[in-house]
């Protein structure tokens, strides 16, 4: 049957508590805490949005410093690498003692790292402004997904899709700034971005002041397992399987999101900003497949929405390396709706799997996720070089077939609420 597990300092960590069990049972009964999620996710939003600009910006830097694509690559590297080493520190500190103030303390990181990328004139000074920005994105996603469970009411997919909505948003937001801004006042003009990341310090300062009063350090906690978790040796193996899906996901995004604007450049020769703004075409339909994914997965099961969603993908992607323009664009909105939507399931998924471990298990996942995305890019840019974009494309438009590991996830019921 289902019975609980005690987590306390002698098994594995002190965890941080929300609030005992019948405060808890208020909140679900409640709902979600909707402005607390709005402002988690417009944090998310302005967060990714300056993220973004890094990528976007990759034309301009490749022109003035003359780089070649591994160089390009190494930027991505640089920035997302930071983000993978520290998340799941942060994390893991995070589960011992919750620091409410820490994501506007990390903000200021990304601040810096904007108004030193927009004043830098050598390749060094530019790999470490993209890794304070870096710095910053692996401050904020550990406490920031656990903000957005707390106040989602018991409805874990819906808050971990609002949350990913406004990053994905951000993200997709950073070509049409970088083609409206960024490309006509040159890289100087990356320094009037530092305002969002103040803006972001604010809202983060608010939603901390809302978080303290929510927490109770060092104190142990009965967990409740999910009733259908297998034993320790499957959730080992399930966990790896979540980790393979989404380092396959999250690889061929990335391979998109670095080098598909070189790719329409190269092969329909059209210019840097119809790239960008082919780019955030895709890039929005990605922000909305990350929103539906969670309330689908709370209704119908996260093990089938990551199956349809990684896997149907498939010949989506199989097709683009062969079609025209406007094609591409089309088929771009297909690949984005259908395979961001299985971020959140598998994010919630390995959370349910692990519940006592919930900050580092984040700060895992969002690390894998950068820190794939940055070794692809690297990979993928030096095999550039040596190849072509268009054969890049070919090889990555296999990559989502990875999904079909799906199969040996464990089936979970849906709680009752």
């Amino acid at each position: 049957m289902n019975k609980p597990v005690v987590v306390s300092e002698e098994t594995l960590t002190e965890p941080v508590i929300v609030d005992d069990a019948s405060s808890a049972l208020k909140a679900s009964v409640a709902g979600p805490a909707y402005i607390v999620l709005a402002g988690i996710s417009f944090s998310h939003f302005l967060n990714d949005t300056m993220q973004s600009l890094i990528a976007s910006v990759y034309p301009i830097l490749k022109d003035n410093y003359a780089l070649d694509f591994a160089q390009i690559g190494l930027i991505t590297l640089a920035f997302q690498f930071t983000a993978s080493l520290l998340q799941p520190v942060v994390g893991h500190f995070t589960d011992k003692k919750a620091q409410p103030f820490s994501l506007a303390i990390g903000m200021s990181s990304t601040f810096f790292g904007l108004l030193l990328l927009s004043v830098a004139h050598q390749y060094l000074v530019i790999l470490i402004a993209a890794a304070l920005i870096g710095l910053g994105s692996a401050v904020f996603h550990p406490e920031s997904a656990r903000i957005a469970r707390m106040a989602s009411g018991g409805r874990y997919g819906f808050a971990q899709s609002v949350f990913q909505l406004g990053g994905s948003f951000g993200t997709s937001m950073g070509p049409v700034l970088a083609a409206l801004i960024v490309v006509p006042f040159g890289q100087p003009s990356i320094a009037w971005f530092s305002s969002i990341a103040f803006l972001a310090i604010v809202v983060l300062w608010k939603i901390g002041q809302w978080y303290k009063p929510q927490i109770r350090a060092k104190k142990t906690a009965v967990i409740e397992r999910h009733p259908d978790a297998p034993n320790s040796r499957g959730v080992a193996f399930a966990i790896s399987v979540l980790v393979v899906l989404l380092l396959s996901k999250q690889l061929y995004v990335s391979s998109l999101s670095s080098y598909y604007i070189f790719y329409l450049i190269d092969r329909f020769g059209v210019s840097t900003q119809a790239a960008q703004l082919y780019l955030f075409v895709f890039l929005a339909a990605n922000a909305v497949g990350a929103f539906f994914g969670g309330p689908l997965g709370d209704r119908f099961g996260r093990k089938i929405v990551i199956w349809i969603s990684i896997v149907g993908a498939l010949p989506f992607t199989l097709a683009l390396p062969y079609a025209g323009l406007t094609a591409s664009a089309v088929l771009t909105v297909f690949i984005g709706l259908i395979i961001s939507s299985t971020t959140s399931s598998i994010i919630v998924f390995a959370q349910e799997l692990v519940p006592h471990r919930f900050g580092m298990i984040s700060g895992v996942f969002f690390g894998v996720a950068f820190g794939v995305g940055g070794l692809g890019a690297a990979a993928l840019g030096k095999l550039a070089d040596h190849t072509s974009i268009a054969f890049v494309y070919q090889i990555c438009s296999f990559l989502p077939a990875i999904g079909l590991l799906a199969v040996f996830l464990p089936r979970m019921s849906q709680p009752q609420r």
